[in-house]
């Protein structure tokens, strides 16, 4: 087998790996993936992959913050000239996280497993804390980052909580949005009115093909870039 090493190759092979555990992942979920099964489908060694990722987790750690990106960036791409408001950015944001979840029962249990383990959650809880404190420091002008912090570890669970649970005939994916942004929004004092728009403003978006789109263009990315 080829042994990965840190040289021109380096980020090619990197992003080979986490293209193959993105479709495994995806077909198989998380708890049934090892890191056996990725070596060897990726003709590298099980010490190479060691050497790159640390561990299962360091790989997840790795596919989630590039998620997160992915997220972000598609949310930008999608409100490109229609709106400037941080709000409605974050709501339309963390729909499109929703809808992301409930496209695939293992992409639900991916975030699941995201948030319950220290180095994923670290990761998350890090990135969105400096988002939060840039949307919602104006309606919480006293707040400082670390205070952020806390506030993300509670609507994190929020988010975790919706994310786990799937949608059936009486929890709808309108009622799951609704809730989940009147929740969170709560948290940070954002003032009703304001909550009623932003739940307006993304139930104009069709998320549910939004959302495979971002899964099939971060796949073909990753692929590309071997």
């Amino acid at each position: 087998m080829a042994r990965v090493g840190r040289g021109k190759n380096y980020e090619a092979n990197k992003s080979k790996i986490l293209h193959l555990v993105a479709e495994k992942f995806l077909a198989q979920g998380y708890h049934k993936t090892t890191l056996r099964d990725i070596a060897a489908e990726g003709n590298i060694s099980y010490s190479s992959l060691i050497n790159i990722f640390g561990s299962k987790e360091g790989i997840l750690s790795e596919l989630v913050a590039f998620v997160l990106e992915g997220q972000f960036n598609a949310t930008e791409k999608l409100l490109r000239g229609k709106t400037e408001d941080k709000i409605l950015f974050y709501a339309a944001e963390t729909t499109l996280q929703l809808y992301m979840a409930e496209s695939h029962e293992h992409i639900r249990e991916m975030y699941a497993v995201s948030y319950s383990l220290p180095e994923t959650s670290h990761i998350i809880y890090d990135t969105i804390t400096h988002k939060l404190e840039y949307i919602f420091h104006e309606h919480l002008p006293g707040l400082e980052t670390k205070d952020f912090y806390c506030l993300e570890l509670a609507s994190g669970g929020i988010m975790r909580s919706f994310m786990t649970v799937p949608c059936d005939m009486f929890f709808t994916m309108d009622m799951k949005v609704r809730t989940f942004l009147q929740t969170t929004f709560r948290v940070y004092l954002v003032p009703e009115e304001k909550i009623e728009e932003a739940i307006r403003f993304v139930s104009q978006f069709d998320f549910k093909t939004i959302a495979q789109g971002v899964i099939d263009h971060m796949l073909t990315y990753l692929e590309s870039k071997t």
